[in-house]
């Protein structure tokens, strides 16, 4: 079973918000030990809300279950030392610091590399380890911005927008680990590990597959057609008489079934419309003759009369109809965390046999620094030397104190207190 098939790989996590900590998510799920380190402050990510589960935004859940929490100042030499220690016994390091920082730090891939040789070490950046915009901070929506990704979506006569889902971050995160996993198996071979450049602008583009293809082909930039698929006709979003319904319907003989079940199987002969092609260029007009017969029935009616003539269809769901989703229920992919201070925390789970991999016990995102002393011992450290780098505030185990929320302000926040 995949939970249990990078067991016996530590990972080391030096990555923050939401690309790194997916990477290293997947790869905990899949059995690694992985240690989250995170600065004095705790990582940018904890604090990114509204939602707020406790003092952490629900965000940070999202990318961190199945790590250890471990809190070091790099700024500090005993913080510095201990990291030193822990990514030189490491088989994988993934950062997301900008390029040239872990260099300056000691802890870049040449210096770990010289005397752990078999390291893995994956650079998350926003564009790269290399080129004329190497040193640019990016997040998701400055990438979905300078990409070209916004010119392709919403409509037209719209402001520009954005996929609101951060899905460049999480797409680089998979893109991370998928080439961590190629590279465990490259090193097997070899006896060597390697770095991996992973950034968020390749990312964006290996996202465009189809649209830049295009583009790339004629040289006509695609325009914002909201709903509508650029190669293929109908391939879009109707307004029913009581909502919005997703139809593709542009081959295998299901343009003359959809013509039929809407009452206008003369529109299957209309030249203008005779393949997808043709309704591509003739979308407008399809719109217009196709549009008035989908608001005389509700969304439920059209649904059961296009199932059964088997043309491809769905809702256009928002969040509370996809909980009542019967194939959401059926997949596992809802994972159930249980936090000790509060209680029942769910979050999306792994996408692969989802079922069995989001069953049983799954740790729930680490409090910030909670496992330092349990981390630091496992790696050789004395208690008098653990004793020593809390005593200097450099590594603490903390616990959350609720504070009393003040009038208008968003979350719990709390402070923390050491053990």
């Amino acid at each position: 079973m995949l939970s249990g098939a990078l067991s016996g790989l530590t990972v080391i996590d030096f990555t923050h918000i939401g690309a790194g900590p997916t990477c290293t998510m997947l790869l905990a799920d899949m059995g690694a030990k992985v240690i989250k380190v995170e600065p004095p402050e705790g990582e940018l990510g904890r604090k990114l809300g509204p939602a707020w589960i406790g003092s952490d935004s629900a965000l940070f859940h999202g990318f961190n279950r199945n790590k250890l929490g471990l809190k070091l100042d790099l700024k500090s030499p005993a913080g510095l030392d201990a990291a030193h220690r822990l990514a030189a016994e490491a088989g994988i390091v993934v950062e997301s610091m900008r390029p040239g920082v872990m260099d300056r730090l000691g802890l870049g891939y040449k210096a770990l590399s010289a005397s752990n040789p078999r390291l893995i070490y994956c650079s998350i950046s926003a564009y790269g380890q290399s080129g004329p915009y190497a040193q640019r901070p990016g997040v998701d929506g400055i990438l979905q911005a300078d990409s070209g990704l916004m010119s392709i979506i919403g409509t037209e006569d719209a402001e520009p927008s954005k996929v609101q889902a951060p899905v460049i971050d999480v797409f680089t995160g998979y893109v991370a680990a998928m080439g961590i996993l190629a590279q465990l198996r490259k090193t097997e071979e070899i006896g060597l590990g390697a770095q991996l450049d992973v950034n968020l602008f390749n990312s964006a583009i290996a996202l465009q597959q189809v649209s830049l293809t295009n583009y790339l082909a004629d040289g006509e930039a695609p325009k914002r057609i909201g709903s509508a698929a650029p190669y293929s006709a109908p391939n879009e979003a109707f307004e029913a008489a009581d909502g919005w319904l997703m139809v593709a319907a542009y081959n295998g003989g299901r343009w003359e079934r959809l013509c039929d079940v809407l009452g206008v199987p003369e529109l299957a002969a209309d030249p203008r419309l005779a393949d997808s092609s043709t309704r591509v260029a003739n979308r407008a007009l399809m719109r217009e003759l196709l549009g008035p017969r989908f608001r005389q029935k509700s969304r439920d009616e059209w649904l059961a009369l296009l199932q059964q003539a088997d043309i491809l269809c769905a809702p256009v769901s928002d969040y509370k109809d996809l909980m009542d989703h019967p194939q959401l229920a059926a997949s596992g992919m809802l994972l159930k965390l249980h936090d000790p201070q509060h209680g029942e925390i769910t979050v999306p789970g792994f996408p692969i046999n989802s079922a069995a991999m989001n069953a049983g016990n799954h740790k729930v995102a680490p409090g910030l620094g909670e496992d330092s002393r349990a981390i630091l011992s496992s790696y050789g450290f004395s208690e008098q030397a653990i004793d020593g780098v809390l005593e200097s505030n450099v590594i603490s185990m903390t616990k959350k104190i609720p504070v009393p929320m003040k009038s208008g302000e968003q979350g719990n926040r709390t402070k923390m207190a050491r053990e």
